[in-house]
């Protein structure tokens, strides 16, 4: 027989627990059991699912900004998950010649690899990341991505029903106003419909990269995280200390502190945050490219004009290709070749399918 004291005490416990999940633990008698074996937790190579690049994170850019960490759920990309074309699609294509212009090239090539509706459905929040990078030189000098190509991606989106497009990038020498006009991509995406976005202090989030060689955490524009569609329209051209600047290294711009990947080794720095920041779809601007004194340029002797855009799913094979425009391959350059071996794409051309439009 237990208590007055004590029948009330369990009648209390039978009741709260009745509210959750687990009523007849709580009102039988506590009795030893043993311990559980400790689940493994899965590797984080092996996911269960792939989720898009809208689902890394349902954080508000406002709320996240007050967030100390932001880890992304996604694993790394592998060759086989970055590309899925359609029958017929190329893998990556490559559209030249002088005669139709930068955005009739741009059109062309991402026609080839399945068109912009492959990636931009009705309703999508796209985000467009040139290299903006400094606010000293026009778009004659090749520092910066051409405006007629930003432009026909950012029209193309808008065709295929995007909600908005935004344009923007975190330039290293002036202010951002100041870059995007004087390369002349403000005026030419304002003209086709596109926003230019100044990128706010308040919207980085803290993110932990697994499995990262050198850059463990890093602040990462929330907005490039969390959109439905990010497409990554790098210029080609000559960088003196990573050799070229294209698709890779152009996400350096999604970082606020970019000094933090020099010091801690860039081409693996770079590599490690192309794990977590990740563009449904690469456009590399060769119209015009950088041959020396990248990466701001000012020398109009140090530009080639190449009249040539590149566009793939696999940011690594476009990067590997575009290579090749300055007597490279993708071997040559150190992040191309850790992105390969870390597997984020291939570098191995001739294994590939790949279009070439002459005009």
């Amino acid at each position: 027989m237990i208590s007055r004291r004590e029948f009330l005490r369990r009648s209390a416990l039978c009741a709260l627990a009745l509210a959750g999940s687990n009523a007849l633990a709580a009102c039988r008698p506590a009795t030893t059991q043993p311990s559980s074996p400790t689940a493994t937790p899965p590797s984080p190579n092996v996911p269960t699912a792939t989720p898009s690049q809208s689902s890394m994170s349902t954080t508000s850019p406002a709320t996240a900004a007050s967030s100390p960490s932001f880890t992304p759920t996604n694993p790394p990309v592998t060759v086989a998950a970055t590309v899925s074309a359609g029958t017929g699609d190329a893998y990556l294509a490559v559209a030249h010649g002088k005669s139709l212009g930068p955005a009739e090239l741009t059109r062309r090539a991402i026609a080839a690899i399945g068109g912009i509706e492959r990636f931009v459905k009705k309703g999508a929040d796209v985000i467009v990341k040139p290299n903006i990078c400094n606010a000293y030189n026009g778009p004659e000098y090749a520092s910066t991505t051409n405006p007629e190509v930003v432009a026909a991606i950012v029209e193309l989106c808008l065709q295929a029903g995007a909600k908005r497009v935004r344009v923007m990038d975190f330039p290293f020498g002036g202010t951002a106003q100041n870059a995007y006009k004087t390369s002349g991509i403000a005026k030419a995406v304002e003209a086709v419909g596109g926003q230019m976005e100044v990128m706010s202090a308040l919207k980085y989030r803290t993110v932990e990269i697994p499995n990262a060689q050198a850059l463990n955490k890093t602040d990462i524009y929330g907005d490039i995280l969390s959109a439905d569609v990010v497409i990554n329209v790098p210029i080609a051209k000559h960088h003196s200390m990573a050799t070229l600047t294209l698709g890779l290294k152009n996400l350096m711009g999604t970082v606020k502190d970019r000094g933090a990947l020099h010091a801690r080794g860039l081409p693996q720095s770079i590599v490690d945050l192309a794990t977590v920041v990740r563009p449904q779809l690469t456009v590399i601007d060769a119209i015009r490219i950088l041959v020396a004194n990248g990466p701001t340029g000012g020398n109009l002797n140090d530009v080639k004009e190449m009249n040539t855009v590149i566009a793939s799913t696999d940011v690594v094979a476009a990067d590997a290709y575009a290579a090749t425009l300055f007597g490279l391959t993708g071997a040559d350059v150190a992040y191309i070749k850790l992105a390969n071996e870390r597997g984020l794409g291939t570098m191995d051309l001739d294994a590939l399918k790949i279009e070439e439009i002459g005009v």
